[in-house]
């Protein structure tokens, strides 16, 4: 097995020292992938360290913290993390400049001690991002947003109920803090939704479990009185899968509940977006119903022999097959292009089962794209992270290599060329210096157009 201080398995070059040699190998290989792109894969899928001096001061400081919003999308444990536990570190940075000269690139943060990427203050107090030892771009922080200071009636912080991402393009309300997909034969094998959960709780931080309706309706209140810019945009509302009942309400009434609580009390504030599993068309209607406008049934890996393997509760109460049919039949409740399928970038190459190749892999992956894309339907990604408590992080702690990741954007954006397709709603601007999607470079990497939205 690779050491966790390897940050890629098969690649020439990619030992701590040669780094700088990998990525500018592949910035000169793929000319046309935005050069923002490649670092902010590589910072994605193999995390970056901080040194104290970068480091918040949790919801007391000027910093915005990470607000764990549903998975730890860390390569450690909080007990692992050190000061990093204590202190959070920010929940994205910014970069720009440096000798790559990079534009405006926001990137959401995974921290990895081991990491040969840092965040670092100068001598004049000036944070950046180093490796390899040298400066390799300026770093700026989020600051942290009025709404933050104010609290609930119960005393509860607006980052604990609704925190925001993307630089605060997206309110995320995970409402549901656990999967009922649980145990080794129904968990997905790179998700550490229950763990992260379980470490929280056990940490004694705020974590709540189920969040009542009237708590997000509030602390939406708080962001719409503070936002005055209305950089808030769009609301996610998501959770782990539900196989029976919450409440006495099964996965689409008890996700559907909020919408129509949202869209009541806000009407046209945000743009509304679920994340959920792959529902009978009937379900679905009830989305559109209460207000929804963006509907993410993720499929997550394309090939049947991993979904299978992987996604093992899916497989169990869903099926592949079926799952793929319930997603095309989405469309004809919220059209195509508001239907929006995500996918984990990586996994599919993780050992023992995937595939050994980068060729084999991006074949895997576009296919996918191509099935979906030929239906109107536009997929996204986020660039997956091996937290260490999953059974893909234990067995692959160095994730997929950054070749693959940067031929899944090379992929990607041509099979949307070809199928005649833009950028998704939703997701704030495309192009590189604009985007703000964070877990991913795939809006960095897509062409900016005059009618798209601006920062």
């Amino acid at each position: 097995m690779p050491s966790r201080t390897d940050p890629s398995r098969t690649e020439p070059g990619s030992t701590d020292a040669g780094r700088t040699r990998l990525i500018e190998r592949l910035m000169e290989q793929f000319p046309h992938v935005p050069r923002e792109a490649v670092i902010k894969e590589d910072l994605l899928r193999g995390g970056l360290a901080f040194d104290e001096s970068a480091l918040s001061d949790n919801e007391g400081g000027d910093v915005k913290p990470k607000s764990y919003f549903i998975f730890s999308f860390d390569h450690g444990t909080l007990p692992e993390l050190g000061a990093a536990a204590l202190r959070r570190p920010p929940e994205e940075i910014v970069l720009t400049g440096g000798p790559y000269e990079l534009r405006r690139t926001v990137v959401s943060v995974r921290v990895n001690p081991a990491s040969p990427y840092r965040v670092a203050a100068d001598d004049d107090g000036v944070l950046g991002l180093y490796l390899d030892g040298r400066r390799i771009s300026d770093v700026g922080l989020p600051p942290m947003p009025d709404y933050y200071r104010h609290t609930l009636e119960n005393g509860k912080s607006v980052m604990e109920v609704a925190p925001t991402i993307q630089w605060g393009y997206l309110v995320y309300l995970t409402v549901f803090r656990v999967c009922q997909y649980f145990g080794a034969k129904e968990e997905c094998q790179y998700c550490d939704i229950n763990h992260n959960w379980r470490q929280h709780k056990a940490a004694g931080r705020p974590y709540t479990g189920v969040k009542p309706v009237e708590e997000v309706l509030e602390a939406l209140a708080i962001i719409d009185r503070y936002d005055t810019a209305k950089t808030s945009t769009a609301y996610t509302l998501t959770g782990g899968a539900i196989t029976s009942h919450i409440g006495g309400r099964d996965e689409a009434d008890f996700y559907g509940q909020y919408a129509k609580a949202i869209e009541e009390r806000f009407p046209g504030r945000w743009i509304g977006k679920v994340v959920a599993q792959a529902l009978p068309k009937a379900d679905v209607q009830r989305f559109h119903d209460y207000g929804v406008q963006i509907y993410h049934p993720n499929y997550e890996v394309w090939d049947p022999r991993l979904f299978e393997l992987y996604c093992p509760g899916k497989e169990r109460y869903v099926g592949r097959d079926e799952w793929h049919r319930r997603i095309l039949d989405s469309a004809e409740v919220f059209g195509a292009r508001n239907v929006i399928p995500n996918f984990v970038a990586g996994v599919e190459m993780a050992e023992p089962f995937g595939f050994t190749t980068v060729k084999e892999a991006i074949e895997s992956t576009t296919e996918g794209l191509r099935f979906f894309m030929s239906h109107g339907i536009t997929p996204r990604f986020t660039t997956w992270c091996p937290e260490p408590t999953t059974p893909l992080g234990k067995t692959n702690p160095d994730g997929a290599p950054l070749e693959y990741h940067i031929r899944l954007l090379d992929a990607y954006r041509s099979t949307m060329e070809e199928y005649g397709l833009s950028s998704p709603p939703g997701y704030g601007p495309p192009g590189p210096g604009r985007a703000v999607f964070s877990v991913s470079s795939f809006m960095d990497s897509l062409p900016a157009r005059p009618d798209d939205e601006t920062p």
